[in-house]
């Protein structure tokens, strides 16, 4: 192997390994593995489809990572795992049918909303909990864990979200299940890679099927990438959930102003 492609596969090891432990804690790691494919002369099609093969058990490692804590929601696991199948598979069909110019200028306005929700959701979680309060004497008591109708509606939309714009769906599936009243950080980390791992799977599976994948290339970053969600997810669990949360919306605020200037200056 000559010293350049020596090189090339190192950029997209180290890139896919960033990436891989940045979306373990809030997502946004496409923005350093889709750039580095294209650096090494991959075409942006098969960049996109090789990029999601590669990151797409990074989030498997990282939800095995969090399992003690994912654990807590067992009752709860089959219903949002289907939801995020279902959603999945609806958000890619709604990307096919979107023109190209559309879905380029809405980017930056998705990513906006989801950093904004979860800034506030800590806000917005408080107001949600006093208006479920039960009455005082009534003997009821909610399970912080428990999702009921409404709560699994939200999670479908976000996963529509999540099959039609990739690039920081981490992030607005922390936003909503933090105002969904989930308050452990962790938790909610937990929960969101488990369901991006089932949402990445409709696209992996679409990729695969068209040979739309570069196998060398997605090879080396599924390696890397896997080992970078797992060590992220670690690392993550050792943050105090103040610092996490500032850094989950310091990568938000990131992604939207990067969107802002692609798309509009």
């Amino acid at each position: 192997m000559d010293t350049a492609l020596l090189a090339q596969y190192a950029l997209i090891g180290i890139a896919a390994f960033g990436a891989g432990a940045m979306n373990s804690v809030a997502g946004g790691g496409t923005f350093l593995s889709f750039p580095a494919l294209l650096a090494v002369g991959v075409p942006p099609v098969t960049a996109n489809a090789s990029n999601s093969v590669a990151l797409w058990p990074g989030s498997l490692a990282s939800a095995w990572a969090f399992r003690a804590e994912l654990m807590r929601f067992r009752k709860s696991l089959p219903l949002l795992s289907l939801v995020a199948f279902l959603g999945g598979i609806a958000g890619g069909l709604l990307l096919l049918a979107t023109s190209n110019d559309a879905f380029s200028r809405l980017i930056p306005w998705l990513l906006l909303v989801a950093t904004v929700l979860f800034a506030f959701s800590a806000q917005l979680s408080r107001l949600v909990a006093r208006l479920r309060k039960p009455p005082a004497g009534s003997g009821q008591a909610r399970d912080a864990r428990h999702i009921g109708l409404g709560s699994a509606l939200f999670q479908l939309l976000v996963s529509i979200y999540g099959g039609f714009f990739g690039a920081g769906m981490g992030i607005l599936m922390l936003a909503s299940l933090a105002i969904q009243g989930f308050d452990d950080v962790h938790e909610i980390n937990a929960l969101k890679n488990w369901l991006s791992a089932i949402i990445y799977s409709v696209a992996v599976a679409t990729f695969v099927i068209a040979g739309a994948v570069s196998w060398p290339h997605t090879l080396v970053m599924l390696a890397t990438g896997t080992l970078g969600g797992y060590w992220g997810a670690r690392i993550a669990r050792r943050v105090p959930a103040a610092w996490l949360r500032r850094f989950i919306v310091a990568v938000g605020g990131a992604l939207t102003l990067v969107y802002f200037y692609k798309t509009y200056l």
